[in-house]
């Protein structure tokens, strides 16, 4: 077009800009920038917002304020991202600033919003529960669109309590029968650990779309509810309801977290048979966690080399957590290696890897291993897990000193360690992967971020009070077999979803088998 003389104009320029926007092109926008400038279009509304959308996307915030200040007349979609990129990147101030810039222009409750849905989106869930406080104090009545941005942050942090509160916010104030709404009270509820109240919003919603339908299906899936997860696959199709990929992800990690091998196979093989959906590296990745979980793991590895698509980390990753289940050392050294190219600052990868080795006491491998790490600057990610006590959330680290009601927690982990061993129960230290002292191992067992949690509801709720605990990593077979212990002596029905997915933990059992 430039080629032929031919002058873009302020409808052309806005596209071009969203199009360097998908590349993140920083030097192609710049120039496109001053290219509007050289023509005249200084003030173009349409075109300095879609500016503002291409240096946020190109992280240069400094850039999109400046050309924000152009606008004649912010819209709200302008506005919005502007917050949006400053409520990620933390800047408190700023936020501040043009928030009371947005009440003047009239656009309080989209600007509110839109920071709540980027804090949910980008790990500041706290942060999100708090703006939603602020939003209320300061007399702005949320809306349909505030509510399903705000509902992904109390499932981050399994806030069940302020998530209900926002489900009776939204039940008084005549939203809650919105599609988009109802879907998100599903996902929330789920990732609080009370798939039934999921099943129930999912049945009392008036209208139900695909996304409704997925969210339902996942739940299940990360609740290892597989047979629920099925009847729901079919009366989906039953009911008119297409299935898309995203169904067939729930399905195969259903089967997955089930054992149900076999049937995932025949899921996987219908996907494109009967449904003309190719099958893609989520589906892959589903399959081979499904064969490792099963301890196939040859057979996993063989359909990696037979994939159509270069397998990346969410294929590898699996595969290697497969081989330290079942202490494939072999096939674990190829996929370790295959992910230190892929992801060569993701610590969790060289961690499987010397688990894998010191499982089978090959100490040399591990500190050569942990040298590795310590040359990249990389460090384990420490344990973390988070509880809802009385509306406050708190978070316990492995080994944390921090708390100030630690030495009632370690003393409440004492005790019922006297009444474990009285059972019969014995630590379980061979899940710490390490060249100590049987008495070492027995200690560093008691410092698990899970265990920290489950004493602190101990200390904090009544008998018989549900409790529910986040962790950020998976959960280790020694905690796996205590909170099993406490949910029958201390008469607890307790939920722990880790990485991995929901432990339903009840009279002594977990709802996994204890196959996860």
């Amino acid at each position: 077009m430039l080629s032929q003389g031919i002058s873009p104009d302020c409808y052309v320029l806005p596209s071009v800009v969203k199009a360097t926007a998908g590349l993140s092109s920083l030097k192609t926008g710049v120039q496109v920038h001053c290219l509007a400038f050289v023509n005249g279009h200084h003030s173009d509304s349409l075109l300095l917002s879609s500016l503002v959308h291409f240096y946020l996307k190109c992280d240069r915030l400094m850039e999109a304020r400046k050309v924000f200040d152009r606008i004649p007349r912010p819209n709200v979609v302008a506005c919005s991202a502007l917050l949006s990129g400053y409520a990620r990147k933390g800047c408190v101030e700023e936020t501040k600033e043009l928030l009371g810039e947005a009440v003047e222009m009239g656009l309080e409750v989209v600007s509110w919003t839109s920071m709540i849905a980027s804090c949910s989106q980008n790990g500041k869930d706290m942060e999100a529960l708090e703006l939603f406080r602020e939003m209320q104090m300061e007399g702005l009545k949320p809306n349909s669109v505030t509510i399903p941005c705000l509902l992904p942050a109390c499932g981050n942090i399994a806030a069940l309590m302020h998530g209900k509160a926002v489900h009776c916010f939204s039940l008084k104030n005549w939203v809650s029968n919105d599609v988009y709404v109802g879907t998100a009270l599903i996902d929330m509820y789920a990732n609080c650990g009370r798939i039934q109240l999921s099943r129930r919003c999912f049945d009392s919603m008036p209208r139900r779309n695909l996304v409704s339908w997925n969210a339902l299906l996942g739940g299940y899936a990360m609740h290892g509810k597989t047979k629920e997860a099925l009847e729901v696959f079919n009366l989906m199709q039953k009911s008119g309801q297409e299935p898309d990929f995203i169904s067939f992800t729930s399905v195969l990690s259903a089967c997955s977290q089930g054992g149900l091998t076999e049937e995932g196979k025949f899921y996987f093989d219908s996907m494109s048979k009967d449904y003309g959906i190719e099958p893609r590296l989520e589906h892959y990745s589903c399959m081979v966690s499904l064969l490792g979980r099963a301890g196939r793991i040859v057979e996993a590895y063989t359909m990696v080399k037979q994939m159509p698509m270069e397998p990346d980390g969410c294929i590898w990753g699996p595969l290697l957590s497969s081989c330290r289940v079942h202490h494939n050392l072999a096939i674990g050294e190829i996929a370790a290696r295959k992910l230190f190219e892929l992801e060569p600052n993701n610590p969790g990868n060289y961690v499987l890897l010397s688990n894998i080795y010191a499982s089978k006491s090959m100490w040399v491998e591990v500190n050569s291993v942990r040298e590795m790490m310590k040359s990249k600057g990389l460090r384990k990610n420490p344990g973390c897990s988070w509880i809802e006590i009385k509306n406050k959330v708190h978070m316990l680290l492995a080994g944390d000193n921090l708390h100030p009601q630690m030495p009632e927690i370690t003393k409440k982990l004492g005790e019922l360690r006297v009444e474990m061993q009285k059972s019969g129960y014995l630590p379980h230290t061979d899940f710490v992967l390490q060249d100590v002292e049987e008495q070492d191992k027995e200690e560093m067992l008691c410092d698990h971020s899970e265990k920290l949690a489950v004493a602190l509801g101990l200390l904090n709720t009544s008998r018989g009070f549900p409790l529910q605990v986040i962790k950020n990593l998976r959960i280790c077979g020694d905690c796996h077999a205590v909170i099993k212990f406490i949910s029958e002596f201390e008469d607890r029905e307790i939920f722990v979803r880790d990485t991995n997915r929901f432990h339903h933990f009840k009279d002594g059992a977990c709802s996994c088998g204890d196959l996860w």
